[in-house]
């Protein structure tokens, strides 16, 4: 069953520039989907427009199958959570998280039966009577989940629901996003700009770039089959090599290189094109420790930098700078300068449209 669909909706500024582009989609229930772009990407305002706070200019919005064009927020079915929450300053626990219900007219003893069940199962236990300053950023998250949830809604919009948490605490509360999924069964989407955040919680990823939604997929064929160099970028890729690909084999300054089938198909017939290769699918070996064959290329250290869980290790060969991530056990010892071996795995070589 389908939660939401999007028809070719677009908005615009008054000014006359484009905010969201006819952007078309279908989410499942029960699905966590993830909208992901960099800031202004229109996510925000996107989510604004099923949550009923914007209308669209053009297109259309179903959710549960039902048009939902000119209806008020509270009618939707969708309920969005701010990025800053927006939780009631002078009310307590208990009263930030019945508020909706209270406004929708459910009488005292069933309000504070379903305020219960949400403090439960958001393990807010011995907060209820406090108020919004007086609770630690992981729990007014907490709070603000328990209010959207109290209402029952079909769907769940999360604008930026980590964003000012510690990694800990991001962590605790991915899980605990991940947990209410898969207790309620509540359609999700979640709207960030984290890359790590997205594929690590969502069954399926949208970027959207400039209004426009580029590419839709499971985080892993965005990852490794991205539809183009900006998805590429967007998603961690450093490694684009400019040439052509002639049946299929990729002809570049790095010599001739066998595709993977699917990247080397009939549209790609003697097109340009640019080769992509995720920093960590690159193999590295010392230059004595393995031999030359076809999928491997001479290169030189030319920059090594920690970041705790990976180092990254930038080579130069045949005037090409490609990119490296080892572990930092792989990457002990090595030194700009180095000599050093390349293995491009065929299966993780993929090519993008050179559109520059």
């Amino acid at each position: 069953m389908t939660a939401l669909r999007l028809d070719a909706i677009s908005k615009g500024y008054t000014s006359g520039s484009t905010v969201i582009d006819r952007v078309s989609l279908d989410v499942a229930a029960g699905e966590i989907f993830a909208l992901l772009g960099p800031s202004g990407s229109g996510k925000t305002t996107l989510v604004k427009m099923i949550a009923g706070f914007e209308e669209p200019d053009r297109g259309g919005i179903e959710i549960a199958g039902q048009s939902c064009l000119g209806q008020a927020p509270e009618r939707r079915g969708a309920v969005l959570v701010f990025q800053d929450l927006l939780l009631f300053p002078h009310l307590s626990v208990t009263d930030n998280i019945g508020f909706g219900l209270k406004m929708r007219g459910m009488t005292p003893a069933d309000r504070s039966a379903k305020v219960t069940e949400m403090i439960a199962l958001l393990q807010l236990h011995g907060l209820g009577g406090r108020k919004p300053s007086e609770l630690s950023g992981g729990q007014q998250q907490r709070v603000a989940l328990a209010r959207a949830l109290a209402v029952s809604p079909d769907i769940l919009l999360l604008d930026e629901p980590m964003s000012g948490l510690d990694q800990h605490l991001r962590e605790e509360m991915g899980q605990t996003i991940l947990d209410l999924q898969s207790r309620t069964g509540v359609t999700i989407i979640l709207i960030t700009h984290d890359q790590a955040e997205a594929a690590t919680m969502a069954d399926r990823i949208g970027v959207l770039r400039e209004g426009r939604l580029e590419q839709v997929g499971p985080p892993r064929e965005l990852y490794n089959r991205p539809a183009s160099a900006a998805v590429a970028q967007f998603l961690g890729g450093r490694n684009f090599i400019p040439g052509q690909v002639r049946s299929g084999i990729f002809e570049s300054g790095l010599g001739h290189l066998a595709l993977p089938e699917t990247s080397a198909g009939p549209t790609w017939s003697a097109a340009k094109g640019l080769l992509t290769i995720r920093p960590e699918a690159v193999r590295l070996a010392p230059a004595a420790g393995m031999p030359l064959h076809e999928n491997c290329l001479s290169a030189q250290v030319t920059a090594t930098r920690f970041t705790g869980t990976a180092v990254f290790v930038t080579t130069a060969t045949e005037g090409q700078s490609l990119y490296v991530a080892l572990s930092p056990q792989d990457a002990a010892g090595l030194q700009p300068g180095d000599a050093v071996k390349l293995h491009l795995p065929a299966a993780a070589r993929w090519v993008v449209p050179n559109q520059a």
